[in-house]
């Protein structure tokens, strides 16, 4: 199986990520999509956008700002109890997750203990903890560290001196506009909203590559129901969040569910979608979630804003309950990172190759001139590539042999590399000498290595059906 190390080799070297502010020594928990990364990244995007937009008719899409009013982060609940039990090295000053470390000796600390219940738990296992800067023993008292990122707006702390908030999640922007998408849209409950958005949290300790970082994407949708209508629509979406993981390509064997044994006291129902992480196991990419009426309820009482719902045909008015999806965009780029990557064969024919689902891939198709020295060669190539450019995410490349140009594209994903040779072109002193093949093509497939012959003119609609597949 492929290690996180041998991950974040690959994702380097061929531009996927790249640590940020790398040239000024790196900033921990915040990273850069390269080139290809970028365009994995936004493949899974919209992926999703279609699973969850496009494919149906009873949700819609949200862009809301990032920048929101102080008072949603109380009435969410971010100010009061959105922290990480932290504990600080007396020898150098490193900050530990004290439920993760204790964690790693076999000991589980409840989300819901109290700083002095983490506080006796912490000092019973004290002498089994030891920093993993300086490998020290002594700790600082537990206290509780909030995790929103604090900023500044403009004038905004004027005006009543109050503190501005980066997200903790993106969801809340969801809440906020309930009301304006029932008053703007034909939408009638039950019905989902969903966003893709960016969410900032004061880690104290970033870990696992993409895994745990500062700054990420989260992709939400919030299905928005009648009171206890609940269990059917849940079970639905719980099976549609599966099956969207295998369609991207990744085994069935590398996912599991875990329910949540600990609810939070507004959640009638939790469960989590895990991955089986190279290094570390698996852990949690998406969370599906039985929300009831908390969100809603909240905004409404300090908005002071009616945020209950009218039925067109009862009347009735009710505050709905929300049945939420929330999925973690770096973790799921690792996850299909992770299950893409392969090694195979040894010495000469030895390849590292990503196989990744064609319609994820960074690009799509790889052009190639046979040689880079035979300028009819070339100038064909160029044209095939600027005619395939139109309708696909395509790449020319002739530099190197063509073994080392299918090594580049299989350790990037490309499903397909298309070569000009002299049979494209009817020269009679080709290998095969060929008349029936001029303008046509070689087409190689990444995983199997196999190689068709497609005429130049029928090559579109080729790509376009294997992609499709």
């Amino acid at each position: 199986m492929v290690t996180m190390e041998q991950l974040i080799s690959l994702a380097k070297r061929r531009g996927f990520i790249f640590q940020g502010s790398e040239i000024y020594g790196g900033m921990a928990g915040i990273y850069d999509f390269g080139p290809y990364g970028v365009e994995l990244l936004n493949n899974i995007k919209k992926s999703w956008w279609k699973e969850n937009i496009q494919s149906r008719d009873n949700y819609v899409g949200l862009d809301s700002a990032i920048f929101k009013d102080p008072r949603v982060w109380e009435a969410s609940g971010h100010v009061g109890g959105f922290s990480d039990p932290l504990a600080e090295c007396k020898n150098c000053n490193t900050r530990i997750r004290v439920d993760k470390e204790l964690a790693r000796v076999g000991v589980t600390a409840d989300e819901k203990m109290t700083e002095v219940q983490l506080n006796e738990l912490f000092d019973a296992h004290r002498k089994e903890i030891k920093c993993p800067q300086c490998g020290k023993t002594e700790f600082s008292s537990v206290k509780a560290f909030n995790l929103l990122v604090k900023s500044n707006l403009g004038d905004f702390t004027n005006e009543g001196n109050a503190t501005v908030y980066l997200p903790g999640e993106a969801c809340q922007g969801i809440y906020l506009n309930f009301k304006n998408v029932v008053d703007t849209t034909r939408m009638k409950i039950p019905f989902g909203i969903a966003q893709i958005g960016k969410a900032f949290r004061n880690e104290i300790s970033p870990r696992n590559f993409l895994f745990r970082t500062r700054e990420f994407e989260q992709a939400d949708t919030q299905f928005f129901v009648k009171p206890n209508e609940n269990k059917e629509a849940y079970d639905r979406i719980k099976n549609e969040r599966w099956n969207w993981y295998i369609s991207l390509g990744i085994k069935e064997e590398n996912l599991r569910w875990k329910q949540h044994d600990n609810l939070v006291f507004y959640a009638k129902d939790a469960w989590d979608i895990e991955y089986n992480f190279p290094t570390y196991g698996f852990d949690e990419v998406e969370g599906i979630h039985d929300r009831t009426d908390y969100d809603l309820t909240q905004h409404m009482k300090h908005s002071g804003t009616d945020l209950k719902y009218t039925d067109p045909f009862t009347v009735e008015k009710y505050i709905p309950w929300i049945l939420e999806t929330s999925m973690g965009l770096g973790r799921v780029f690792l996850a299909v990172l992770s299950d893409a990557y392969v090694e195979e064969g040894g010495g000469d024919t030895a390849r590292t190759v990503l196989k990744l689902a064609p319609h994820l891939a960074p690009i799509t198709c790889a052009v190639f001139p046979l040689l880079k020295n035979k300028p009819e060669l070339v100038e064909k190539a160029e044209s095939v590539y600027k005619q395939l450019r139109k309708h696909f995410r395509c790449e020319f490349d002739d530099n190197g042999n063509i073994g080392k140009r299918y090594r580049r594209q299989d350790e990037i994903g490309t499903p397909w590399c298309i070569v000009i040779d002299f049979d494209t072109l009817g020269d009679p002193s080709a290998q095969t000498g060929n008349p029936d093949l001029l303008d046509t093509v070689t087409v190689r497939d990444r995983d199997t290595g196999m190689q068709e012959r497609v005429k130049i003119s029928e090559l579109e609609q080729c790509i376009a059906s294997k992609l499709n597949k």
